[in-house]
């Protein structure tokens, strides 16, 4: 089985400033009843995943950084919010490698069984589930002779995030260009329904780490007293 490594840390390398900042604000007022009854199907089937050890349960893994992502690490006003804790499904996400930069064939887009849990710490210490997620591999995605980008119910397309090279990551803590879209279901979304970030959320309950550098800290530590290169 391949080791799940640190340059999956989900809250730098899956969210994007461009994309970040040109999200369509829609709330489920905005939308269509065809598209709202959807969004209740996709609920219906994920309730179950409010209970994280139910998630653990069907094959979903904890970003292993432990990384709760809001827009203040991604150097957007703190205003925006934040995302939370990633948990995910590997086979769903088709990771086929993670060097130089993490790699995958998976082009999964099925929101009823969502690649991707987005949760969040309350002041009890609980997580409380807040969006579903699907992410999709571009060069996967083009190589099944798709021209565009993937979408949901004919007008909500997924967004295209290529992340640079950072200051505090090198390349082989990223991704290579995919899609994602987030549907927030469970925590209201005032920047919209399928925003990246959500005000409604922050990371102030969390016990873990709240930057990236802070995450890539630990994790090196954490290597380094395991006695690993």
């Amino acid at each position: 089985m391949m080791r799940i490594p640190s340059a999956l840390a989900f809250g730098a390398a899956m969210f994007g400033l461009a994309s970040a900042a040109s999200l369509r604000a829609q709330t489920m007022n905005d939308l269509d009843p065809a598209t709202r009854a959807a969004l209740e199907e996709i609920r219906a089937a994920t309730e179950k995943y409010q209970d994280p050890e139910v998630a653990l349960a069907d094959g979903y893994i904890r970003e292993p950084m432990n990384l709760c992502s809001h827009a203040d690490d991604e150097d957007l006003p703190i205003q925006v919010g934040a995302m939370g804790i990633h948990f995910f499904r590997p086979d769903l996400l088709g990771i086929t490698g993670t060097e130089p930069r993490v790699n995958g064939d998976g082009t999964h887009t099925d929101f009823l069984t969502p690649s991707i849990l987005v949760y969040h710490t309350t002041a009890d210490g609980s997580l409380k589930l807040g969006a579903v997620e699907n992410l999709v591999w571009e060069a996967a995605w083009k190589g099944a002779g798709n021209d565009g980008p993937p979408e949901f119910h004919g007008f909500q397309y997924f967004h295209r995030i290529d992340n640079p090279v950072t200051t505090y990551a090198d390349e082989a803590h990223l991704f290579e260009p995919h899609y994602e879209l987030h549907m927030w279901l469970y925590e209201e979304n005032p920047a919209g329904v399928f925003a990246q970030f959500n005000p409604r959320v922050s990371c102030e309950y969390h016990d873990g780490p709240k930057t990236m550098a802070e995450a890539m800290a630990r994790m090196q530590a954490a290597q380094t007293s395991a006695g690993e290169p």
